[in-house]
């Protein structure tokens, strides 16, 4: 694998910080190569691997991260999962972190309650795909509401949590505005965040279709023993589509992965196509929203992203559960479903998705039965 401008990729890059937002793997993780030149071709059964819904009764998966290093409660090769919803199925109010071992042993690794934060997060706890695990440290979007739907939802903020599942911090204002999903670059003692924000307007439209989506990168510096922090906000990404709905929520651009070229990839779901801001490490204003990777054929709204491998992009359908692989060159390679459930099948199952250590597979969350699942 190549290696970007000395830059190493974080733990949540590995997974799917809804992550479902992920990087590329590191170079220890590469699948071997096989006769089928796809990432995805060489994988053909899916199992469940654990029922994510912990103790309080929370439900819908969204985030994925792949945990890299043990510390703390965080152990190598588990996956942590967020929750959107509360038992009672309500949007935007679950408040719950669950770690899954490969074995399917579930632990709830944190519950975090709106009161006495160390900081503001306006609105309160909705966890959302924004989920990524950094120099041993939790990260993870809140985009709150009131009663679940969208219309009471407010701006939110990221939460800081360290390994033992406690919240030493929050990351508000500086333009973000309805954490959507995230994915985290590290290098030295600092890393990169690039973070989707979906509710620039979107709320005061209500309904209709605004274009003031954005993607912001945050960089943070790390030193043992203190809460990471916050060095530089940078808007790298704007004029995103995003909508309210009353069956998902919201509607904005979802997932992100940077390429091994610097290239940030975003799975932009009202649109549906999937869109590429170059020089997304190193550049000091905006691209808008991107040039057009692809757009149609097997994607039928993109959420959760994931680069695999070999480079190619990863990402889900939310409106009828498969998985797609598409080149950096636009060209989508290689597709199967991983839910057929529901009607029309497979609609509104999958969110975020992570790769496996070692390239061994795709971990990848089901919301229509509440479970992580493996495609290997």
């Amino acid at each position: 694998m190549r290696v970007l401008r000395g830059v190493a990729l974080a733990a949540a890059s590995v997974v799917a910080i809804a992550g479902a937002g992920l990087t590329a793997a590191p170079a220890s993780w590469a699948r071997p190569q096989h006769a089928d030149p796809t990432f995805i071709g060489s994988f053909h059964h899916t199992r469940q691997v654990a029922s994510t819904i912990p103790g309080n009764g929370d439900i819908n998966p969204y985030g994925v991260a792949v945990v890299r290093h043990s510390r703390g409660r965080l152990h190598r090769g588990d996956v942590l999962i967020s929750n959107f919803n509360d038992k009672g199925n309500l949007q935007g109010t679950g408040t719950t972190i669950v770690e899954v071992s490969p074995g399917g042993k579930v632990t709830q690794f944190a519950q975090i309650s709106a009161s006495g934060l160390p900081g503001a997060c306006p609105g309160g706890i909705g966890l959302t795909t924004a989920l990524v695990v950094v120099h041993g440290w939790v990260i993870v979007g809140s985009l709150p509401s009131i009663n679940g739907l969208a219309a009471t939802s407010s701006a939110g903020c990221l939460l800081v949590l360290d390994s033992w599942g406690r919240v030493r911090a929050t990351i508000s204002g500086h333009g973000i505005n309805g954490p959507w999903d995230m994915t985290a670059v590290s290098h030295g003692r600092s890393a990169t965040l690039f973070v989707t924000n979906v509710l620039n307007g979107t709320v005061a439209a209500k309904g209709g279709i605004v274009h003031h989506g954005t993607i912001l990168r945050l960089v943070l510096s790390f030193h043992r023993h203190h809460v990471p922090e916050l060095r530089s906000v940078t808007k790298i990404g704007s004029g995103f589509s995003e909508q309210t709905n009353a069956t998902t929520f919201v509607v904005g651009p979802t997932g992100v992965g940077l390429g091994w070229d610097g290239v940030l990839y975003v799975a932009d779901t009202g649109p549906n196509r999937i869109t590429a801001i170059p020089d997304a490490l190193d550049r000091d204003s905006s691209a808008g929203t991107g040039k057009v990777v692809t757009s149609g054929g097997w994607l039928n709204s993109p959420l959760g992203l994931a680069i695999a491998p070999n480079g190619d992009v990863l990402t889900v359908n939310g409106g009828d559960g498969r998985i797609v692989e598409t080149t950096p060159s636009g060209v989508q390679v290689a597709m199967r479903y991983l839910d057929r459930s529901g009607s029309p099948p497979g609609n509104g199952a999958l969110f975020g998705l992570a790769v496996a250590p070692h390239g061994e597979g795709v971990y990848y969350v089901d919301d229509a039965a509440n479970t992580l699942r493996l495609l290997s």
